[in-house]
């Protein structure tokens, strides 16, 4: 008998090394190699022979499908955020912290689409039937005709979502708890998860059925096991929050069928989750427009605009290194607008504490956050509050340049609508429309917009003796 063979794969990102090691020469992250049976899994192990393959059917690309191939759930900001609607026959994957809703929105969506006349077929692997029933009861769901089942087998689960009439959307919560008779290693391991759901996937594309994917998260918020289950989805959704905040936020970040830049808006009630058509107001709702140090930013997630304040804190330390502390963004971003400030105009903050966040626990990747966050910054050193009725938005470069950004129109409807006057924005914008009533001033460079906040201040500070 052969000996048998063991490797050492990475749990992140799924390389395979000769011998254990501390830290994965792929992903370079730390302790996350584990042995792995090389006789695990389908078609492993010494000495067998692949047998002859069989020739597959060719077709071209004209021709009609039989049914509609989208699945929408009713759900507008589910559906806004996975391009339209499930598509028939693709996987997805949902990721999130623990608790955030994904189990709960999940339940929402399969009620929705049953009570459109859909087969749903929802099995979870981490809760009795018994809870889940109970959560179904909490969101008012229990009425519906959602097929339930707790299984971890995959052998099990295809042979369950096989039987009867073909299911037009099955839910699998979650594939870490998936195990298969082929492979030897433990439930949640590369072998395991790789396998599971090359089998759903597998069963998705033969069928036509729209297939679900739970994933649990890391401690960096990546969803846990190998990267190559990312890569071998049709789509990618994060659901992202902070328990802190009732809203969440469920975010494309990889979609075959749609956008990857989407966002659905949703705000977490003891009945759910509800959607939040306007996320702006949301994220606008507790502010304070007479503190100095901060600026309404007008960003873009996909095609909808979204307004949300940059809150930021300039106080003087007397510590030897000053702490530069950034929620919502990005450090090295907010590192670079501190070094414009100081070599092009001016602004000493060599000896200042910053403190830098987005509210409501938004995440802005968009560079054009970078005019809000200067206009932020000095503001809080100057200790002036800006214009209630102004927003900010633009791309600021290592010489100082204010640079134009995209769908410059979008944002100013946006601000418009939600009551905001005024607008600061480059002065390359080509896309401003014409005619419309809004104050808005193009900003050349970072010199200008120090200027103009100084200006102000000077201004503010005027009393009427001096008139």
């Amino acid at each position: 008998m052969a000996k048998s063979k063991t490797q050492f794969v990475c749990q992140n990102c799924g390389t395979v090394h000769n011998r254990w090691a501390g830290k994965c020469d792929g992903c370079g992250e730390w302790n996350t190699i584990i042995e792995d049976d090389q006789m695990g899994g389908i078609g492993g192990g010494p000495g067998k022979v692949p047998k002859k393959g069989r020739a597959v059917a060719l077709t071209t690309l004209s021709g009609e499908t039989e049914e509609a191939p989208r699945i929408f759930t009713g759900i507008s900001e589910l559906d806004r955020a996975t391009g339209g609607g499930f598509v028939r026959g693709s996987a997805v994957l949902v990721g999130g912290d623990p608790g955030i809703g994904k189990s709960t929105l999940l339940m929402q969506a399969a009620a929705a689409l049953s009570r459109r006349g859909h087969r749903i077929i929802y099995v979870s692997g981490e809760e009795a039937v018994a809870q889940v029933r109970l959560r179904a009861q909490r969101l008012g769901a229990a009425d519906t005709e959602v097929l339930l089942a707790a299984e971890t087998n995959v052998e099990d689960i295809l042979a369950t979502i096989g039987e009867g009439k073909r299911p037009d959307l099955v839910i699998i919560d979650s594939i870490q708890t998936l195990w298969s008779d082929t492979a030897d290693s433990a439930p949640g391991t590369v072998t395991q998860v790789r396998t599971g759901v090359q089998a759903m996937i597998r069963f998705a594309k033969q069928t036509g059925a729209a297939m679900v994917l739970v994933g649990h998260v890391t401690k960096e918020g990546q969803i846990a096991g190998p990267r190559v289950v990312e890569h071998m989805v049709d789509a990618v959704l994060y659901f992202e929050g902070d328990r802190g905040h009732h809203y969440r936020i469920l975010r494309t970040v990889k979609n075959r069928f749609g956008p990857t830049d989407e966002i659905g808006v949703f705000e977490m009630s003891d009945k759910g989750l509800r959607e939040v058509t306007n996320p702006s107001e949301l994220f606008l709702g507790e502010r304070n427009s007479k503190s100095p140090g901060a600026a309404v930013f007008a960003g873009m997630e996909g095609t909808r605009p979204v307004l949300v304040e940059v809150q930021a804190l300039v106080a003087p330390t007397s510590l030897g290194t000053p702490r530069r502390a950034v929620v919502g963004w990005d450090s090295s971003r907010l590192s670079m607008i501190l070094a414009v400030l100081e070599a092009h105009c001016g602004v000493k903050l060599g000896q200042h504490d910053v403190y830098l966040n987005v509210a409501g626990g938004y995440r802005i990747t968009e560079p054009a956050a970078d005019l809000a966050v200067a206009s932020a910054l000095v503001s809080s050193l100057a200790g002036l509050a800006l214009p209630a009725d102004c927003v900010y938005f633009g791309e600021i470069s290592l010489s100082g340049a204010v640079r134009p950004v995209s769908q410059t129109a979008q944002r100013l409807k946006e601000a418009e609508k939600l009551g905001f006057a005024g607008a600061m924005l480059p002065a390359t914008s080509t896309e401003v429309p014409k005619g419309a009533n809004g104050r808005w001033v193009t900003i050349e460079d970072l010199p200008d917009l120090v200027s103009r906040i100084a200006g102000s201040a000077s201004k503010l500070r005027q009393t009427p003796e001096d008139d």
